[in-house]
């Protein structure tokens, strides 16, 4: 069935107000869209208030399709009701909503998807009652509801996206840290490697450094020892020289 809404039995907890519902069984005779046992019980009376409320009842049907099931074997189909809304049913609704909310422990704040469904079935049962008084009014009530869907839509669109893109940046970014941390663990490695040989090379330095001070010491206590021989040697020499050559008395 075109344009009609199909579901199971214990799903029809809605704020919006429906008919009865009623078997659908087709036309023994005639082919084409199948009939309600109200249709064909309906008398066949004409007036212009019959057919206002048969437009009304096709716009009502375009905003809010019925509902159809099927049980124990049988196709039953529920209309939205077209009885005008009292002073008092807008009150009930306001109970029922707030009921609702209650029972479902909706959110107050913040996204609910709960408390978003419920005030769009109290919104859809607005529009049921204003389509009665006005069809005008409700159809362009129906324009402020499917764009109000739409921007929505479009919102969890943008918040699945951002959350998406936050989720990997923050990704990458922790990717990014375990690579500094490794790129850190690393360096101090180096680091430690490099000190070790600073202190080896500082330790073969002063090892070398006190072997040439030992080295140098050592050179010159012999160049000294040298110096001190060959001075007494050449004092001896030239005494000797000298007792050489003086004459005798």
């Amino acid at each position: 069935m075109d344009d009609v809404e199909i579901a199971s039995v214990g799903q029809f907890q809605t704020l919006v107000r429906y008919n009865n519902p009623v078997l659908v069984v087709k036309h023994p005779d005639k082919k084409g869209a199948p009939l309600t046992e109200l249709e064909m019980k309906r008398p066949q009376t004409a007036g212009a208030l019959l057919d206002t409320k048969k437009e009304t009842e096709e716009i009502l049907n375009s905003i809010l399709p019925p509902r159809c099931w099927e049980e124990d074997g049988q196709l039953w189909q529920q209309s939205v009701s077209s009885t005008p809304a009292t002073r008092q049913d807008v009150i009930n609704l306001q109970e029922m909503l707030d009921t609702r909310l209650q029972q479902t422990q909706a959110r107050e704040t913040g996204i609910c998807p709960v408390r978003r469904e419920l005030y769009s079935q109290c919104f859809d049962e607005i529009i049921r009652q204003v389509t009665i008084n006005c069809s005008e009014r409700g159809l362009l009530l129906l324009r402020i509801r499917d764009e109000i869907a739409m921007s929505m839509e479009a919102y969890e669109t943008l918040y699945c996206s951002s959350v998406a893109f936050g989720m990997r940046k923050a990704l990458q970014a922790h990717e990014e840290k375990e690579m500094l941390r490794d790129r850190v663990k690393t360096l101090e490695q180096d680091k430690e490697a490099l000190e070790e040989i600073i202190s080896d090379m500082k330790m073969k330095q002063e090892q070398a450094e006190r072997r040439n001070a030992e080295l140098r010491a050592s050179e010159e206590k012999k160049f000294t020892e040298e110096i001190t021989f060959l001075k007494k040697t050449n004092a001896q020499l030239k005494a000797q020289l000298e007792g050489i050559t003086a004459p005798k008395k």
